[in-house]
């Protein structure tokens, strides 16, 4: 397993560069996971501007004006934080940055780097602005597209969905939350259908405002959403972060296989989970589990690959807006509810019932998308 990138290329190609001990394995996938996801997206809702399901708005600009006050604090804000804490992580003593992501959430670091890189980026803004001032700023209407908008659909997206994800999260483990609350400001610990939930009411309004169809919208973003999902839980696994299933003590009985894909004791995983492993020399990292479990991370990331070719095959072929969305949640809601079955996470018990929270969620997920599908046939009866 490869918790962060520093493990990855010291494995892969024998380089040691320490800096890269700050990206974690699985934000780098999430990372990957929200490009191709926007790619997806911008590609489907150009398809249906061209089909003339979607339209742009209009909106009034004013070019030709100096940077403003807020425009260069907020640029060495943003500068101020990659000096503050990026640089510092090449020019800083090695006790402190140890451990990059401790150090990434705490109050450490180089106030020189700071202001220097702050200055440069206020600086920058100062200078591009410059360049383009008219003795006489203008007025203009510009025309954006749907497309257009995918850029602040993802950053939306993923912040988001990260705070969703972590209220989730901290709601199935809330016992552990009690006896430990700081650690909901800690980068592990997600729960996709918070950010899942969050994302899609932050995303409704803001098609709402800018009068992007909402049905044509959540069209496009289903096969972005189920790509984009694959390639997280295959960041889950690479880290080892504990999405992983129950014990596997059962020998491999398909030889065509290999005995990791059957079960697997996630080795340097990043959780620290399990028991020592003999020989390990590095600072952290040095667990393994007890005994092997079902990789179920890996499991989701091949099904969830297979159904986002499904969902972009079929999408032609379903005319009506709004379908192709409710095919998405139907088809998330059964992978994720079968995998349930063979993945550990915490239950919820209620009336004598016991169940996951992801097993709550992914069955009204079900419901709702063939609830969905029904009335939306029922009133395009035409289409």
């Amino acid at each position: 397993m490869y918790p962060n990138l520093y493990y990855a290329f010291r494995d892969l190609f024998g380089i040691e560069l320490r800096a890269l001990m700050f990206i974690n394995s699985f934000g780098f996938f999430v990372a990957l996971s929200f490009l191709l996801g926007a790619v997806v997206l911008a590609a489907e809702l150009k398809r249906k501007s061209k089909l003339g399901l979607l339209h742009p708005t209009e909106e009034t600009i004013k070019v030709g004006e100096p940077a403003s006050l807020s425009d260069l604090l907020l640029n060495f804000f943003l500068g101020f934080l990659l000096g503050y804490k990026i640089i510092a992580l090449f020019i800083l003593d090695d006790q402190i940055t140890s451990d990059p992501q401790a150090f990434i959430f705490s109050t450490d670091g180089n106030w020189l780097a700071g202001i220097a890189m702050g200055g440069i980026f206020a600086g920058l803004n100062w200078w591009e602005k410059k360049k383009q001032v008219l003795a006489k700023p203008e007025t203009r209407k510009i025309r954006i597209w749907p497309q257009d908008r995918v850029g602040e659909i993802a950053i939306l997206a993923l912040v988001f969905g990260l705070v969703g994800a972590k209220i989730f999260d901290t709601f199935e483990n809330w016992s552990e939350f009690i006896n430990n609350p700081s650690q909901f400001l800690s980068p592990s610990g997600l729960t996709f259908y918070g950010g899942l939930i969050c994302a899609t009411l932050v995303i409704w309004w803001y098609a709402k405002k800018h009068k992007i169809g909402f049905w044509h919208l959540n069209d496009a973003a289903a096969p972005a959403l189920m790509i984009a999902y694959a390639l997280g839980r295959v960041g889950c696994h690479i880290s080892g972060d504990g999405d992983w299933g129950i014990d596997n003590l059962e020998p491999n009985p398909y030889s065509f296989l290999p005995d990791w894909i059957w079960s697997y004791n996630y080795p340097n995983n990043v959780n620290e989970m399990g028991i020592k492993i003999e020989g390990c020399a590095d600072l952290r990292y040095c667990y393994q589990l007890a005994n092997p479990v079902y990789p179920t991370a890996f499991y989701e990331a091949i099904i969830c690959t297979i159904l986002f070719l499904v969902i972009w095959f079929s999408r032609k072929k379903i005319k009506i807006p709004g379908v192709i969305f409710a095919f998405y949640l139907i088809l998330n809601g059964l992978e994720r509810f079968t995998i349930e079955k063979i993945r550990v996470n915490s239950e919820i018990s209620t009336l004598g019932f016991q169940f996951t929270q992801a097993e709550l969620i992914s069955s009204l997920l079900v419901i709702c998308g063939f609830v969905l599908m029904y009335f939306l046939k029922k009133s395009n009866k035409s289409v």
